[in-house]
């Protein structure tokens, strides 16, 4: 039995004996009523509800609250009864005297839970809801939980929350695939992924929402799904907000300030921040290549400094225009800035001839970015029939330059190259969408978007001419390319229940309509094609009160529009990039079925996933020259994801949280390349183990650890490794004064390692950061500043890497 099929064998199993429950009564009379968070008043999601007999106290039936905090028992005898309410984080709720008479549905009041209190040292310590809860679609992971990230990006909380996984220098991946979709309050990133994530601070964000498996609502773009971050917004009436600022070692320091009004039928909010973090980094490389018989060994030791400085403003406007009409207004603007300089050692060893050099490197990306939008609701008359309307104008332009330069060991310069790449880029998308309910239970939904975008790119490259010692513009390695992309959307969904079976249909319709253009030539590349995305989701509620969820959705993987580039540009000394223009988009069938079994105050929930994407794209690698490697992008073939996530969260003592984060998959890529037939398969696994002490009433200690195993591509793989961050927050003045010390990568062990060999080319890398990184954080809070979630974060609107895509 091979791995995949023993994979596979654990889950049917797993299900099969977490399912297993008595016959369903087929009688009797319902129960049903609402369960809210007595400290927000907010419907309590997946709360657990079971039913037992007053006599004997036998458990007789269960269910689980659905998005509206609404619960239902049904089939029940007559007879006399209570009911525990339970929810993780917080205070059991006991009904008694339940008199249920024959066919007549009890309608109870609302029911508010309370967060769970315990003393420690005579001090009454309320306790906290989970990091991470799990809806039927999503999972939520509450950001003021991870102290730890408290001084960090948005990528330092992703650290830590199941589904994702954090390399060294920062970049993301969502269940093994870094092409997702980024939105903030449920609106398109002005950036692109990567370069959203770290920008947003981890301070002015309430929660993350990870969506692996979006319903035919969304848009389908990216390979694993969607990540929206909800930003930070005031609940109480009145004038009231937050100050924060954070330092720490090695020029690191940031200053954020939110404030906030709300009042009888309005409120505007505006926040403002400014970060720079910089890190030391050593790099060292080992490259062989085998060119017409000879082979060149290029050793190399580099070590250098990265930083990335940001600012960003934004602010909205919410005004009720009636009881049943609503319109918000918004905008962002912001500014980054990435890059850092190299100084690497080379010794270079060619038919017994050893060379040694030195190559100084400096690169660095600025961009300046802005974006509006305005959102319409109308409700009508009926509980949940509403029509929405959105729009949304991004604007990004950008300034990459990078300069390697080669000194001989007596210090003169002998080689050099600059390139640069410039543009302007512009995106607009028109959005409604219609909800019509027919029941409590049933749904019809459907939508229209229109995304209009263009960007441009100038590519301008430099070589050093040593016989007049200054640098000369080469215009066969300089162009300038024009992209166009439209895309229109139609989509549908209808939900409805059919006794403990709740359902979800849908299917969108995509045109994608595209240009590529070289500016000042004839040459342009066009697509246009109809896409269909169905998608399928399902839950089953268990008399336990837990419940199984199954979906299915085909998605798509547009390539960017780097990748498509039909001319070289040099990267650096060694390396060239060219694009493909004849590349294929990636289209991606996701199964999931989840599993959540809640015991008391622990809570046990694992997802199985069966990932294939059918036309994957990787950049792959061959040798140019005898010392100059050429990177492009094929569709090499297909790669088939089949794994388990499990997540187990239990408290083992009043003042101790321990959630514990699995992932674990069998990865198998396949395909052709070069001519040749290729086959690569291993067992990849990450583990996040996070322990939360509330030592005091005032004060907590965070303690959290990651691994990451090695992973394989088509041509090499990475290394595994592991990191173990700490945090110590402590609280005065009534909670209005903030202080949270963090060490991150204290025992210096996030390092990286990668291979990527083919005939002729052999390359082994091992990049190392600076480690531990301290950060002091301290927060003023004013006027009981309480966060809320945007009332129109729900858009379902998505946006993909800011550079175009095809």
């Amino acid at each position: 039995m091979n791995l995949v099929t023993k994979i596979a064998a654990f889950n049917l199993l797993f299900f099969i004996f977490l399912s297993a429950q008595p016959p369903v009564r087929q009688f009797g009379s319902n129960i049903n009523g609402k369960i809210f968070d007595s400290s927000t008043n907010k419907p309590l999601e997946f709360a657990n509800v079971v039913l037992f007999n007053a006599q004997d106290s036998s458990q007789v039936s269960g269910t689980v609250t659905n998005k509206d905090g609404f619960f239902e028992i049904q089939r029940v005898r007559p007879g006399k009864y209570y009911i525990v309410l339970s929810f993780i984080g917080f205070k059991n709720h006991l009904i008694d005297n339940v008199n249920v008479e024959p066919q007549k549905t009890l309608e109870l009041e609302q029911i508010s839970l309370d967060l769970v209190s315990y003393s420690t040292d005579e001090v009454t310590v309320k306790g906290e809801k989970a990091s991470v809860s799990y809806e039927i679609d999503k999972k939520v992971i509450k950001v003021s939980d991870l102290i730890s990230a408290a001084s960090g990006s948005a990528v330092d909380v992703l650290e830590n929350v199941p589904s994702v996984t954090v390399d060294i220098d920062g970049n993301v991946s969502l269940r093994g695939s870094s092409n997702f979709t980024v939105l903030i309050d449920g609106r398109p990133s002005v950036l692109d992924a990567s370069d959203a994530l770290q920008q947003i601070p981890a301070s002015s964000i309430e929660n993350i929402e990870i969506v692996t498996n979006p319903s035919a609502k969304y848009n389908p773009e990216g390979t694993s799904g969607i990540i929206n971050v909800v930003m930070k917004k005031n609940s109480n009436l009145g004038f009231s907000g937050s100050f924060e600022t954070n330092t720490g070692i090695n020029d690191k320091y940031g200053v954020e300030g939110l404030l906030d009004f709300k009042g009888n039928g309005y409120g505007f909010n505006i926040g403002a921040d400014y970060n720079k973090r910089n890190f030391d980094m050593d790099i060292a490389n080992k490259r062989e290549t085998y060119f017409l018989g000879n082979t060149k060994i290029l050793n190399s030791l580099g070590e250098g400094s990265r930083g990335r400085t940001s600012y960003g403003l934004r602010a909205s406007l919410n005004l009720d225009l009636s009881e049943n009409d609503n319109i918000t207004f918004g905008g962002r603007y912001g500014s980054f800035s990435f890059g850092g300089g190299m100084e690497t050692k080379y010794n270079e060893l060619s038919n017994t001839i050893e060379t040694s050099y030195t190559n100084i490197s400096d690169d660095n990306r600025e961009s300046n970015f802005y974006s509006a939008f305005s959102s319409f609701i109308h409700k009508f008359n009926k509980n949940g029939h509403q029509l929405t309307a959105d729009f949304n104008y991004s604007y990004r332009d950008g300034d990459d330059k990078n300069i390697s330069e080669r000194f001989d060991e007596s210090n003169i310069l002998y080689d050099g190259r600059i390139s640069e790449e410039a543009g302007p880029s512009y995106d607009t998308r028109l959005k409604a969408d219609y909800t019509l309910p027919f029941s409590e239970n049933s749904k019809l939904e459907a939508g229209y978007q229109s995304q209009f975008s263009t960007s441009e790119e100038k590519n301008r490259y430099y070589e050093y001419n040593t016989s007049i010692s200054d640098y000369e513009f080469q215009k066969r390695y300089s162009n300038s390319t024009k992209y166009i992309r439209n895309v229109h959307s139609l989509y549908s969904t209808y939900s409805n229940s059919i006794g403990k079976l709740q359902f979800q249909l849908g299917l969108r319709a995509e045109l994608t309509d595209n240009d590529i253009s070289l500016i000042d030539t004839t040459a342009s590349y066009k697509f246009h094609k109809w896409d269909y995305f169905p998608g399928l989701h399902t839950s089953w509620k268990l008399d336990n009160g837990n419940q199984i969820m199954a979906s299915y959705t085909r998605r798509i993987n547009r390539p960017r529009g780097m990748m498509l580039e039909p001319f070289r540009t040099w990267t650096d000394s060694y390396n060239m990039r060219e694009g493909n223009p004849e590349l294929e988009p990636e289209y991606i069938d996701s199964y999931e079925l989840g599993y959540q079994l809640l015991l008391g105050k622990t809570v046990i929930s694992t997802e199985a996933y069966y990932r294939v994407n059918n036309s994957k794209i990787e950049m792959v690698r061959y040798l140019y020259s005898s010392d100059v490697t050429l990177n492009t992008f094929e569709n090499v073939g297909k790669d088939y994801s089949l794994g388990t996530e499990l997540m187990f969260n239990v408290d083992p003592a009043a003042f101790w949280n321990v959630n514990l984060i699995g992932n674990l998959y069998n990865y198998k890529v396949t395909g052709t390349l070069y001519d040749q037939n290729f086959e690569k398969e291993n067992f990849t696994w990450n583990l996040r183990f996070n322990n939360m002490f509330k030592i005091t009433a005032s004060t907590s200690l965070q303690l959290n650890g990651m691994y990451n195993s090695k992973r394989v591509s088509a041509q090499g793989e990475n290394k595994g490794f592991f990191t173990i961050n700490a945090a110590l927050r402590q609280s005065f003045l009534d909670n209005k004064f903030i202080a949270t010390l963090q060490v991150r990568d204290f025992l210096g062990s996030m390092n990286q390692e990668s291979f990527t060999r083919t005939a002729d080319y052999y390359n082994y890398s091992k990049f190392t950061r600076e480690a531990p990184s301290v950060m002091l954080n301290l927060k003023y809070i004013f006027n009981n500043f309480k966060q809320e979630r945007n009332r129109n974060e729900n858009n379902n609107e998505d946006m993909e890497d800011d550079e175009m895509m095809f």
